[in-house]
């Protein structure tokens, strides 16, 4: 399994006029696969939409792509000044959960984008591995991939919670555990954050 995550940028003020489209497109494009998540971001680059979509592998994601194009109704018509697209095909970490049709798991999300040195990938997911379930012990984990294609030596973790306020007080309690975070500091270069909401669409909520 992997999956493609896209990332566009726009000029102020253009992002709902976007998702309006995409959710009026979404269900043509479902019948050749199904989208994984859209969220849109509320703290963090702002102006962006993110959408992520699941695939059994490289080849089907070509066979996929090439197929929805050809559709009258794909991709999203909009009048949305798009400034930039990124594209990263995302790996998942062996104790990532699958994508299964629709999960409510709560109304905002909280990305984290790691960039470790050259590597150092398959460390962080051994020390990971340990860790991560003294993490889930205060909030499930909704994904965690690694970067195989784009920007490389990324690892992305994304965390549902209720509000932000929950946000606050399950990250101030997880820091008291002694078995969390997952120790790499030492091989860390970069951390980025980025606060998403769901849209109505997103089989992710």
């Amino acid at each position: 399994m992997i999956y493609e995550m896209r990332t566009y940028t726009f000029a102020p003020g253009n992002v709902a006029e976007f998702e309006r489209g995409f959710g009026e497109a979404i269900p043509h494009r479902s019948k050749y696969s199904p989208l994984g998540a859209f969220w849109k971001t509320e703290f963090g680059p702002l102006n962006q939409a993110i959408h992520v979509w699941p695939y059994e592998s490289l080849q089907a994601r070509q066979d996929i792509r090439g197929e929805a194009m050809k559709d009258d109704n794909w991709p999203p018509k909009h009048n949305a000044n798009l400034l930039n697209q990124e594209a990263e095909i995302l790996i998942p970490a062996p104790f990532m959960r699958d994508w299964d049709g629709e999960q409510e798991l709560g109304n905002v999300y909280e990305m984290r984008t790691y960039t470790y040195k050259p590597g150092s990938i398959n460390t962080v997911i051994e020390r990971w591995a340990e860790a991560i379930h003294h993490r889930e012990k205060y909030s499930p984990l909704a994904a965690c991939w690694y970067t195989e294609l784009g920007g490389l030596n990324k690892w992305i973790h994304v965390w549902p919670y209720a509000s932000l306020e929950e946000r606050d007080r399950i990250r101030a309690e997880s820091m008291k555990d002694p078995n969390w975070p997952a120790p790499t500091r030492e091989m860390l270069v970069r951390q980025e954050t980025k606060i998403l909401s769901p849209a109505s669409f997103s089989p992710i909520h």
